[in-house]
């Protein structure tokens, strides 16, 4: 049952980015490319500052070896979340599209990285083959995304509806296999205790602060950063998680998915009556 639900999630994931692809163009792609300096910092929140504090709270804080590993695997499951038409009300369509793509391509390199850190770091706690992980997000992100954008030049201007639909359904079907995963293995969350759960939302609340403050001067773009680093990068935490044995590990990371959402929605709260930045819808 793990198996297959593990399997709906990442297809449902390579449905994700192949709509994501089928709603981008050359010119939404390229809208940081073209902003050096908001790239450099969107990305270094992302790739470098988040999980670095994010590390240092692992090797600090007393953890079970399942939860020092999904924690391991959220520190460098670094990336937008794939939730690009719920983000475009939090920042620029252009920023939000670029930044979604551009994260989940630099994935493909950043993340065997810190897991070569990680490894030396924590020794068996994050024995997991960069390489293979590296072909693992390859073949997840990049082939769907470029299928997807080439799709969009066949289709035309219907695409944009269909990316939509899609983007839609496969975000349903993505949920509703990460609460069954919960539920099935909930009992390992349980007997963890109290102090996982507390561990996991200090990490959401770290990422959202990390994000804030590095999200430049519009409202907009700061509060969409500050979402995509406290949510992580699901695609990524998924694939990482299933290259780790056992059902743990995964449990861990969802469970870790619905504390973000929870800490997200009361973020969004407050950027709405402090700075007029509304929700997504």
């Amino acid at each position: 049952m793990t198996d297959t639900l593990l399997l709906v999630l990442k297809l449902s994931v390579v449905a994700l980015i192949f709509g994501v692809g089928l709603g981008s163009t050359a010119t939404d792609l390229a809208y940081l490319w073209r902003r050096p300096r908001q790239l450099a910092r969107s990305l270094a929140a992302m790739y470098l500052v988040v999980p670095l504090v994010i590390l240092l709270l692992a090797k600090l804080l007393p953890m079970t070896a399942a939860v020092r590993t999904a924690v391991l695997v959220l520190a460098v499951s670094a990336g937008a979340p794939l939730l690009p038409k719920r983000l475009m009300n939090l920042g620029r369509e252009g920023y939000v599209f670029s930044l979604v793509v551009t994260s989940s391509l630099v994935a493909i390199v950043a993340v065997p990285l810190w897991v070569e850190i990680i490894a030396a770091a924590f020794g068996r706690d994050a024995q997991v083959d960069p390489l293979r992980l590296a072909a693992l997000i390859a073949k997840a992100f990049l082939g769907p995304l470029l299928l997807g954008m080439g799709a969009r030049r066949l289709i035309g201007p219907s695409s944009e509806r269909l990316s939509e639909r899609l983007l839609a359904l496969a975000g349903i079907v993505l949920a509703v296999a990460a609460v069954a995963l919960v539920l099935l293995h909930g009992h390992l969350i349980v007997e963890a205790g109290l102090r996982p759960v507390v561990g996991l939302l200090s990490m959401t609340v770290i990422a959202l602060t990390v994000g804030h403050l590095m999200g430049g001067p519009d409202a907009r773009d700061r509060t969409a950063l500050a979402v995509s680093c406290a949510t992580r990068h699901v695609g990524v935490a998924v694939l990482t998680a299933s290259a780790v044995p056992g059902p743990k590990t995964a449990a861990f990371v969802i469970a870790y998915v619905l504390t973000a959402a929870i800490a997200c929605t009361g973020y969004l709260r407050w950027r709405r009556a402090s700075a007029g930045v509304a929700p997504p819808a």
